[in-house]
């Protein structure tokens, strides 16, 4: 008893992803057409998914009515125009080019280069900034003779208590 308790609980989550059914049309034209349409919408509420691969409601509802709109005999342009209309063009995956959606397609190049720019300026300014290490006669023959490969350490040593 106890075991089959253990089979019945670890087969819960199939037994409920079998309730949930997929809408689809009986046409399998139909329902080809209206993924192709949906690949090119975007769901109103994942905002990153297309309204063929979104699980949320209202792309459920919104997948429904397409459907609806392609049984009732309207183009695909037809349908995207009454969604445009009814949703603005946020509705659509791949936006038109216009005044209202300049930033949505050039912003992130905008800031890219306001970016880049700010980054030179202050790489400039900090190179102003850093001082450039001044290096005394001493220092320098100092510096050569222990660069000096035929001097030994211990003449070296030697020198240095001279100077």
């Amino acid at each position: 008893m106890r075991y089959l308790l253990i089979l019945m609980l670890s087969l819960l989550p199939v037994f409920a992803h079998a309730g949930e059914a997929k809408d689809m049309a009986e046409d399998p034209v139909l329902e080809q057409r209206m993924i192709g349409l949906a690949e090119k919408l975007r769901c109103l509420v994942c905002q990153n998914e297309s309204l063929a691969s979104s699980h949320a409601e209202l792309a459920e509802d919104l997948r429904r009515e397409v459907r609806e709109q392609m049984q009732k005999g309207m183009t695909d342009q037809e349908i995207i125009d009454y969604l445009v209309s009814r949703y603005g063009d946020f509705v659509l995956y791949d936006p038109p080019v216009k005044t209202s959606t300049l930033v949505l397609w050039y912003g992130p190049f905008a800031l890219l280069l306001i970016g880049a720019g700010v980054l030179v300026y202050q790489l400039r300014k900090r190179r102003s900034q850093i001082a450039e290490p001044q290096i005394s006669a001493e220092d320098s023959r100092r510096a050569a003779e222990l660069l000096d490969q035929t001097n030994s350490p211990e003449e070296l040593n030697k020198k240095d208590r001279q100077a």
